[in-house]
């Protein structure tokens, strides 16, 4: 499912294309952005360019490009990723899906992520039908117990705290809680107000 391109001030989300193989190649040999969402799949140069190629037609999920918002004479100052968002695990009986965000180092606490998560629960939660997006009803994540940060980002956004998976990832030779976290289509209205 291809998605559509949501623009803002900061951010503006685009489908995932091939041309972003070499910064998301890059993002997978970030040793903290890899600790802090708990990859520890290792992936070839290979499977990234068909990943990129081909992600955007995939079905039950939705990817995106985090690129700059910024404009200058009408024009984008800069259309190349510095994050990117997924909708996956798209369940369209039950109208929930995952939400999973990785900013490259450079561009983490700079409010990105913050309004890039806002474009895509606008997208998730629209009930108009010619938006083309899922209309769903909750969207979910995991963060880790060891990235206070991200918490209380989605905290700030509405996510509410639901349980905790104990000791669901490694964090070098110690453990790591996942804290369950989400939010419904109506309490994203509320926050919205």
């Amino acid at each position: 499912m291809t998605p559509p391109v949501l623009p803002g001030e900061m951010v503006r989300l685009r489908p995932i294309e091939a041309r972003d193989a070499d910064r998301l190649w890059d993002s997978l040999h970030d040793p903290e952005g890899m600790r802090l969402t708990g990859t520890t799949t290792s992936f070839t140069r290979e499977q990234i360019d068909e990943w990129t190629a081909t992600v955007a037609d995939r079905d039950g999920r939705f990817d995106w490009a985090i690129t700059p918002g910024a404009v200058r004479d009408g024009e984008l100052v800069s259309d190349e990723l510095i994050g990117e968002i997924v909708l996956n695990e798209i369940d369209p009986v039950s109208r929930s899906a995952n939400l999973r965000l990785q900013m490259l180092p450079d561009y983490r606490g700079r409010g990105y992520g913050r309004e890039a998560i806002e474009h895509v629960l606008r997208f998730a939660f629209a009930t108009a039908r010619e938006d083309g997006g899922p209309r769903l009803h909750r969207v979910g994540l995991d963060v880790l117990t060891i990235n206070p940060r991200a918490k209380a980002l989605y905290a700030s956004l509405g996510f509410v705290e639901e349980g905790r998976l104990r000791d669901v990832y490694r964090d070098g030779d110690t453990w790591s809680d996942a804290i369950v976290m989400s939010i419904l289509e109506d309490e994203f209205r509320e926050h919205q107000r």
